[in-house]
């Protein structure tokens, strides 16, 4: 926790009464809060709890219905992003709006006003960037950088434009644990310096850490305002949701089932540039275990997801084994008529197409193994049964089977898809960022879901940015760095240290302390 700094009592942002609706839903009733200068404020809330319309609101993407914004104790009408940045409003998003082929520089220049380019910007980004030890080089293409690397960006664009208030969500969920620490570094500098930051995130233990006070949001309202130094992540939680908050119980710490997924030795020539190639993967999954593979975004989790699924094919076949099976060179439907399942961490267009209903995502991998096709004929009434019982299961908030993909939030389509695929109970599960973008209690769910299933017998592959996660419900971890997986260590024994280390491409912990 910060220390108490010459800035604190003294406002800088109030909003009194914020209210905005959508038709049938009211994102946000009566919403007041207040952030004071120097101060690192947490917004909390399950998916749909309403913070990014606030956000919207305070950044000036969207306009309240009703309610108040008073910036530095004066009422302000934030009518656009450029009226707030006026102000000294600024935000990182969770998802970067970065060009590729652009560098470093040109990226830059784009989110800035003319006025603030001058002649030396180049010169005033790597003095920032220094400054508070985030560095960057100009001239560097943004497809060369790594995740980290690239949130760097957004953050120096932002502080060149010297905010009064920086508004961060989720910023953390693609860093390795140094870079986390580094990251709060720099937010704690920036707070002692003056600036109050709003910090969005869903993982708890990192608003203890960092934070001092914070506003809980429910259903649109305000359900709390806290000291967060007198709260545990518990009771965190159990306010967000309304309930008691409880932890997965790992039952399966030693598994000693039969070895249901293997690969050996496996490559894969990446198809351009952008891509990356996997070299001499190795890894084996048995039944009632869970094995978890860490890693920072772009390292080759999505190849290797598409390698293990088969949406990728390779040789030679026993690269890949399911049950014992060479598969390496089958496809989708094939693996999964030997009993994998796989969920993958785009929502929308690869895990659920969004114009079509409810009911048909689910014919698109459950119709073998459920049986909801026979001899070319759809079975309906069947196909309806099984998804409305993923819908009960999981607490799939919609309007009923026959809803769009495409309507659902992106909480409630996640608990969907992965409803759908452990209640078709497999053998071998390969799951990518089973928990991306979802609510605690949600989270919750779908991870006592995955220990379910694998107590019950299956082998399940989880690949996650989120290390809390993966150290909560892994039997196992690896780490992938640059496509390379590193040895799977016993999760209960190995540090967060050493996690980061392996992230970066130390291939064992005991390989490091031999240096």
């Amino acid at each position: 926790m910060m220390e108490t700094n010459d800035f604190e009592h003294k406002s800088l942002l109030e909003l009194r009464n914020m209210t905005r609706s959508y038709p049938g839903l009211l994102a946000n009733d009566q919403v007041n809060l207040t952030l004071n200068k120097g101060e690192i404020h947490a917004l909390l809330g399950e998916n749909g709890a309403g913070k990014s319309t606030l956000v919207k609101m305070i950044y000036g993407v969207l306009k309240p219905d009703s309610g108040q914004i008073l910036w530095q104790r004066k009422e302000k009408l934030i009518a656009s992003p450029a009226v707030a940045r006026e102000l000294g409003i600024a935000m990182v998003f969770q998802h970067f709006s970065l060009f590729d082929s652009l560098t470093v520089y040109e990226n830059i220049v784009l989110g800035l006003e003319a006025h603030q380019v001058g002649d030396n910007l180049d010169e005033r980004i790597v003095e920032i960037s220094q400054k508070y030890g985030l560095p960057l080089e100009p001239d560097r293409h943004v497809y060369s950088l790594s995740v980290g690397e690239r949130q760097r960006i957004e953050i120096i664009r932002c502080l060149l434009q010297n905010p009064k208030l920086l508004i961060m969500d989720e910023p953390t969920s693609v860093l390795t644990p140094q870079e986390v620490e580094a990251l709060f570094e720099t937010l704690r500098r920036l707070c002692h310096e003056g600036m109050s930051i709003l910090y969005i995130s869903h993982k708890l233990d990192e608003i203890k850490a960092l934070c001092e006070h914070a506003t809980i949001l429910r259903h649109g309202k305000v359900v709390a305002s806290v000291q967060v130094q007198d709260e545990t992540a518990n009771s965190l939680a159990a306010k967000m949701i309304g309930e008691e908050f409880s932890a997965v119980s790992m039952t399966a710490a030693h598994p000693t089932g039969e070895l249901r997924f293997v690969v050996d030795q496996l490559d894969y020539l990446a198809t351009d540039e952008l891509s990356v190639s996997l070299k001499q993967v190795c890894l084996e999954v048995r039944g009632g275990e869970i094995l978890g593979i860490a890693g920072v975004a772009g390292n080759g989790q999505d190849e290797l997801l598409g390698v293990l699924n088969g949406e990728i094919r390779t040789t030679p076949t026993s690269a890949i084994q399911i049950n014992g099976k060479g598969c390496a060179d089958l496809g989708p439907d094939q693996r999964r008529s030997l009993g994998l399942a796989s969920i993958p961490s785009e929502r929308l267009g690869h895990g659920a197409v969004p114009g079509l209903t409810l009911n048909e995502n689910t014919l698109l991998t459950a119709h073998e193994r459920i049986g909801l096709v026979r001899m070319g004929l759809i079975n309906y009434q069947k196909s309806e049964e099984f998804g409305l019982q993923v819908i009960r299961d999981f607490d799939v908030r919609c309007h009923g089977i026959q809803a769009e993909a495409g309507s659902l939030s992106g909480g409630n389509l996640q608990k969907f898809i992965v409803g759908r695929e452990i209640n078709q109970q497999p053998s071998v599960l390969i799951v990518s960022q089973p928990t991306w973008g979802v609510d605690a209690g949600a989270a919750q769910a779908i991870r006592m879901a995955l220990r379910k299933l694998a107590d019950s017998g299956a082998a399940i592959l989880v690949i996650s940015q989120d290390l809390d996660e993966l150290i909560q419900i892994s039997d196992r971890l690896a780490a992938i760095c640059s496509g390379v997986l590193s040895k799977a260590q016993t999760t209960a024994e190995v540090t967060m240290e050493q996690i980061g280390l392996m992230m970066s491409g130390v291939e064992t912990v005991e390989d490091e302390t031999k240096k």
